[in-house]
């Protein structure tokens, strides 16, 4: 009579332990309340597709690019309509504040420093954040996306550092 006791307790057991982890997966489902005076989630942060033309001018970055470096840094300044204000790099603007700029050789192990700043010394430069991050299926390639203070994909001039080591 105690085997199918012990059948009995091991089944109720384990519908516990089911019921217990399938409630818990709702529970981390459902999206997350968000706190009172908390700003709105921030824009996607996926990056756009790569282009035909910019895999062509990554191919030929990357052709003209001799030798290895064993540690380099080197500085890009962009205006907010994506040309290059000085510095190194061939820059590609994606869309509204999304930026690419590429090298003549790998970075995708470097480490990036981006900031917001105007290309001239007149003036202080407009608040905002800036990102970076390697450029997907773009070795030496490095993304970045600009912002105003909410969230909200802008126009914005940055400096980029890359450090290669």
């Amino acid at each position: 009579m105690t085997t199918p006791f012990r059948r009995k307790a091991i089944a109720v057991v384990f519908a516990v332990l089911g019921l217990t982890l399938a409630g818990g997966g709702i529970a981390i489902a459902q999206p997350a309340a968000q706190a009172p005076g908390q700003p709105a989630a921030r824009a996607s942060s996926t990056q756009p597709a790569v282009t035909a033309e910019s895999t062509r001018s990554a191919r030929a970055a990357l052709k003209a690019g001799v030798g290895t470096l064993a540690a380099s840094n080197v500085g890009t300044v962009v205006n907010a309509n994506g040309t290059k204000a000085r510095g190194s790099g061939v820059v590609i603007k994606y869309g509204t504040g999304q930026y690419e700029v590429q090298y003549g050789y790998v970075v995708s192990s470097a480490v990036y420093q981006a900031t917001i700043g105007r290309p001239d010394a007149c003036c202080i430069p407009p608040g905002g954040e800036v990102v970076v991050a390697p450029r997907l299926s773009t070795p030496n390639g490095v993304f970045i996306q600009t912002r105003n203070s909410a969230g909200t994909p802008v126009d914005l001039p940055f400096h980029l550092v890359v450090h290669s080591y």
